[in-house]
């Protein structure tokens, strides 16, 4: 739970300190304590003076958190009776009586009552209601500086509704998963494409039945169990292929006699149309859909949002095969359509509800033109899946219209103006909302998820407006079709013209697993004004191509966009490859962008993904643009491709470093099929065998090898025959026998390189062996240190490729590239390898701007990055990986390397306090001074 900082709570404190009227201030108070003491994200679903049944308004109800609260003015006692309803009654009384009026399920766990000055928190999860008033938890107003948890029951996530929908949602996606295995093994082919869509239908029929019945949105209680209860299970199948032909069947097409169905309504909206294959039932998959997935489970409190996910991953059989249950969270669907759209709607209703110049006739004016401006909005996904954010941000849109039609019912609006009323209606509707899938399950799970958000949102809003809104038939649907978003014209589906905002979580494909289809569509789309594919365009992950046809698609509009991408596409050689064309072609902006942050699908085998998210639109619009890190958001001037606020640069691949520096290098590649390397008793063995050969052994290092300090008894060694001449060779046939079959192997090979190279059967594919010595740069190294372990190696050890080897470079060259200020540049521009860095020497150390010390500050680097050597020096016991774990770290180390920091930015001229993304945005600007022409 993160409470706002001790400033901004005193500052609540003393604004409110000494004031309080009930019946002007309260909404006003609380909405501050909401935001400026707990930090509680979900106002536009609080409710204010919300009419009750047995007559009577609830003061303040925040319902996601499960808690009523009574407010009475500065001067009331809160022990003090009052006469409500014609009795006398204390403010802990009212509030009970509220609640008893309420549905079960309604009804909250926590009642607070308050005076502005005091606070008075009943828990009633531990206390009946007779008890509650000696169970009183009490505190000042003044406490809330020191202590925000004392309302911690308003933001304790275990509060929360959304909590509970998740939970519920997991364990119903488990027992569909279940019922989905017993149902598959009665087909008589299961693996036929019929069956297996048969299956996935009819187990979202199931679901949509269970959710109807539990809602209490059949004709009676427990109706879709009892149909089935007396049932034997052969005729199941039956039974079910019945009822399902009814739910597509208006009344009057119905057989009249038939009691079974009459409790059912008409529902419409295609669920039911198609006829599909129905499995022969046993008495076990009968017992289990009764008693372990109807009956315990209640299936109105699913969330549709998660539901979806979890149902699509649940029974999709090419995600199954992957293992486990996702979804995407709310939490990561949030981080896109909050910034997209979603906190400037809550702003602009907030701006409404607490300006205090406006008169009750223009803030219902103001109202009801903002309702009108929710009900014009259109959403596109153009990557729905099982839609997701789609339902999401139809929840969020409806919660809005709540907000709004809640105020409308006020008892201040409908006393100036009775004709309120006939403007309360729910008027957001389905066909507002527009996707792309390509996977023809996932688009009926999606649509399902969409009517069940509607029927939620209708049972809700209905009871808590008053409202006669009608559930069935489904007279709207939203328009989700099967196709390949990166082959179908999106302007065919849906008129740029029409669209408000588009989003979506395109999939994660990086260049080496795409598919030939993939790599075929990407190179259709990635083109020049000719229609050639453009370079570069095998470099970049599937997902770019989103990003391209989103920036087509809105072109000359004031769409806004927002996807969720890998951090691939910022990162390295593909930054300039996804995003140089796409910036040039389509004229577009970034808006807003989250930097890099672990992706939570909330899997049961929750693979390590990284991403960005990535807001953008076109230059000709105005907007603020905001970067968000970690838990912190800077407003930019503009936000280049790396996320960075500065210039829009680009760099490219270079062969050479800008400025005068070691030219770099990869290690050996060998090309030997697992011939010339030998582990130590192998060599020794050899060495006693032919002893003339000791001289050509070599100690093999790659990046792990250095990184772990393998020592050279635990570590590889490397034949090296390459300078070793033709007489001097037959005389070692050991050594003889080891060339012909790397010579052998490379003439077995389909490639033409490796049959050329099978003429030279002693030399390497790539050679690099630095005399005397030289620096190494592991070109993989884990994203959880501060730095790279970089270090020094000498020419009785031979390199492999995944060392980066700089033949020249002084313990002044180490002692830059060690430091924070190329780290931070490294962060930026090299790739990702899984949660690790994979360093450029094309991208990152060539395009890197050197400093241009004094004599002084470079005599200086030279001590600090000796100091670094030293330090380590100190452990040799200490591999590199265990000394730069950064919870490990030895303190004397970590104070060489801050000396290093310091004398580097020294160097560069820049302030010792300035931040990653700062000291990048500076060495960035370095770059373009000295490539400019």
């Amino acid at each position: 739970m993160a409470y706002r900082d001790k400033k901004s709570r005193k500052s609540f404190v003393e604004t409110w300190k000494g004031r309080g009227y009930e019946k002007g201030e309260t909404q006003q108070f609380w909405l501050s304590l909401l935001t400026n003491v707990l930090g509680y994200e979900h106002n536009d679903t609080v409710l204010f003076e919300h009419h009750v049944s047995t007559g009577g308004y609830i003061d303040v109800w925040i319902r996601q958190s499960d808690v009523m609260i009574e407010q009475k003015g500065i001067e009331i006692d809160l022990d003090k009776a009052e006469m409500r309803q014609g009795e006398l009654k204390t403010p802990l009384q009212q509030v009970q009586d509220y609640a008893a009026s309420l549905p079960l399920t309604e009804q909250p766990k926590y009642f607070i009552t308050c005076n502005f000055k005091s606070f008075r928190v009943y828990d009633r999860s531990k206390y009946g209601d007779k008890e509650l008033v000696n169970n009183a938890f009490e505190f000042a107003l003044e406490d809330l500086v020191e202590h925000p948890e004392y309302l911690g029951c308003i933001v304790d996530p275990g509060n929360s509704r959304l909590r509970k929908e998740q939970e519920v949602s997991e364990q119903a996606g488990r027992l569909i998963g279940e019922l989905y295995d017993m149902l598959r093994s009665q087909y008589h082919d299961p693996d036929s494409d019929e069956a297996k869509h048969s299956l996935n239908v009819l187990c979202v029929r199931l679901v949509f039945c269970l959710f109807c019945e539990d809602a209490g949105l059949f004709g009676e209680p427990d109706a879709f169990a009892n149909y089935l209860t007396r049932v034997d299970p052969t005729n199941i199948r039956i039974k079910l292929q019945h009822l399902f032909e009814n739910l597509d069947k208006p009344r009057a097409e119905r057989d009249e006699y038939d009691e079974d169905i009459k409790v059912f309504p008409y529902v419409n909206g295609g669920l039911f149309k198609e006829k599909v294959i129905i499995p022969n039932f046993t008495q076990e998959i009968k017992d289990f859909l009764l008693n372990k997935v109807a009956l315990p489970v209640n299936w109105s409190n699913i969330s549709p949002t998660i539901f979806g996910g979890i149902f699509e991953s649940t029974l999709n059989p090419e995600t199954r095969r992957k293992g486990g249950m996702h979804y995407t969270s709310p939490e990561n669907i949030h981080k896109v359509i909050d910034p997209l759209f979603l906190d400037d709607l809550k702003a602009e209703f907030d701006a409404i509800r607490t300006d205090e110049e406006l008169s009750v006739i223009k803030r219902r004016n103001r109202y009801r033109k903002f309702h009108e401006k929710l009900c014009s909005l259109v959403f596109f996904d153009p990557a729905c899946g099982s839609g997701n954010f789609l339902t999401e941000t139809f929840i969020c849109l409806k919660r809005l219209e709540y907000a709004v039609l809640k105020e409308y019912k006020s008892k201040q609006m409908s006393l100036f103006d009775s004709s309120v009323e006939g403007e309360v209606e729910l008027r957001i509707k389905l066909d507002q909302f527009y996707g792309i899938e390509i996977n023809d399950f996932a688009v009926s799970v999606a649509e399902t998820a969409l009517w069940i958000s509607r029927l939620k949102a209708n049972k809700d809003y209905m009871l808590l407006l008053d409202l006669d809104e009608k559930d069935f038939p489904l007279d709207d649907r939203a328009n989700i079709i099967c196709e390949n978003a990166l082959r179908f014209d999106w302007n065919d589906l849906v008129e740029p013209s029409r669209v408000s905002y588009i989003m979506g979580n395109p999939p994660f494909v990086d260049r080496k697993n795409r598919t030939p289809e993939q790599r075929t569509e990407l190179n259709e789309i990635y083109v020049d004004s000719k229609g050639k594919t453009l370079s570069g365009t095998g470099d970049i992950d599937y997902v770019a191509a989103w990003f391209w046809k989103g920036a087509q698609y809105i072109q000359n509009t004031s769409i806004m966009c927002a996807f969720v991408s890998t951090n691939s596409v910022v990162q390295g050689v593909q930054t300039t490859c996804v995003w140089k064309p796409v910036f040039e072609r389509f004229n577009i902006k970034f808006d807003f962008a989250y930097r890099t942050f672990k992706w939570n699908n909330d899997t049961d085998n929750e693979a390590l993904v990284y991403c960005v998210i990535i807001g953008f639109s076109n230059k000709t619009l105005t907007i603020e643009k905001r970067i968000f890190d970690s838990n912190l958001v800077e407003k930019a001037k503009n936000i280049n491709a790396y996320l960075l606020d500065a210039d829009d640069v680009y760099l490219p691949k270079r062969t050479s470093s800008i400025c005068p520096s070691p030219k770099i290098g990869i290690g050996n590649q060998l090309l030997d099929f697992d011939n010339y390397l030998f582990t130590k008793d192998e060599m020794m063995h050899f060495i006693k065998a032919e002893p003339e050969s000791q001289k050509y052994f070599f100690s093999w290092v790659g990046g792990n090898e250095f990184i772990n300090n393998n020592s050279r008894d635990d570590g590889l060694y490397i034949l090296w025959l390459g300078n070793c001449s033709p007489q001097e060779l037959e005389t070692m046939p050991k050594c003889m026998q080891v060339v012909s079959a790397v010579q052998q192997a490379r003439f077995k090979s389909k490639r033409p390189q490796t049959k050329k190279l099978a003429e030279t059967p002693t030399r390497f594919l790539v050679e690099n062996m630095p005399q005397g010595v030289f620096m190494v740069i592991p070109v993989v190294s884990a994203g959880t240190r501060d730095f790279i372990p970089i270090g020094f190696l000498d020419d009785r050890s031979l390199c492999s490729q995944k060392l980066m080897l700089l033949p020249g470079a002084t313990v002044y060259h180490f002692g830059v590239i060690e430091s924070t200020v190329h780290m931070a540049w490294m962060r930026v521009t090299s790739s990702r390898y899984g949660p690790s860095y994979q360093y450029s020497a094309e991208i990152t150390y060539n395009n890197f701007p050197w400093p241009n010390p004094t004599d002084d500050q470079k005599a200086i680097i030279e001590q600090t990055a000796q100091g670094i050597l030293d330090a380590r020096a100190l452990y040799p016991d200490k591999s590199l990986a265990e000394l730069y774990d950064p919870d490990k770290m030895p303190v004397e180390l970590r104070i060489a390397h801050e000396a290093n920091d310091k004398a580097v930015m020294d160097a560069y001229g820049f302030a010792r306090d300035m931040g990653e993304p700062e000291i990048v945005a500076e060495l960035m600007k370095m770059y373009q001074e000295l490539t400019k022409e």
